[in-house]
């Protein structure tokens, strides 16, 4: 049973994975709109992806942890 719970809080990793693909299309798209504007769009989107990301980590983290980490036996 634990392994289903890892497997859907493994199914965590998509969003952020979505999210930074979309993104990185954006930023490339609105720095070829504006080069000159391509530092600020830069620290934009390393935050950006950076926060979904960590989102991704925390999904794994709790994943392996639902494998770990059994149950206590009822007394």
């Amino acid at each position: 049973m634990e392994f289903i719970g890892a497997g859907l809080a493994a199914l965590g990793v998509i969003g952020p994975g979505i999210g930074i693909g979309i993104l990185t299309g954006l930023a490339a798209t609105a720095i070829g709109r504006n080069p000159d504007a391509t530092p600020q769009i830069r620290a934009q989107f390393i935050l950006g992806a950076a926060f979904a990301e960590g989102l991704g980590v925390l999904a794994i983290v709790v994943a392996i942890l639902a494998i770990v980490l059994q149950p206590a036996a009822p007394a």
